[in-house]
């Protein structure tokens, strides 16, 4: 009777040990999942940040084209202000 219970004494340790070796590797398998999940959403918001940066020069450069547009119109409104002012004197 005692060698028969040492057996299923054994048998419920190593049935307990598979159940818990089970359960680590489901945990293990969503965790990895997770991890997985999470470094694809980093790696998307890091290609959306290097993409903004692309955007945020090209503005600069717009900005800059557009800026010397203004000066150079300026100018020419300045010249014609003073031609202006000539012609009225004339």
């Amino acid at each position: 009777v005692w060698a028969g219970r040492g057996k299923m004494a054994a048998g419920g340790a190593a049935d307990a040990q598979a159940r818990f070796g089970h359960s680590v590797k489901g945990l293990l398998t969503e965790k990895v999942t997770s991890c997985g999940t999470d470094v694809i959403a980093l790696t998307k918001q890091v290609l959306k940040g290097s993409r903004s940066a692309e955007l945020l020069g090209q503005a600069a450069r717009n900005m800059v084209m557009q800026e010397d547009a203004i000066l150079h119109s300026e100018d020419s409104l300045r010249k014609m202000a003073i031609i202006t002012t000539h012609l009225q004197y004339q």
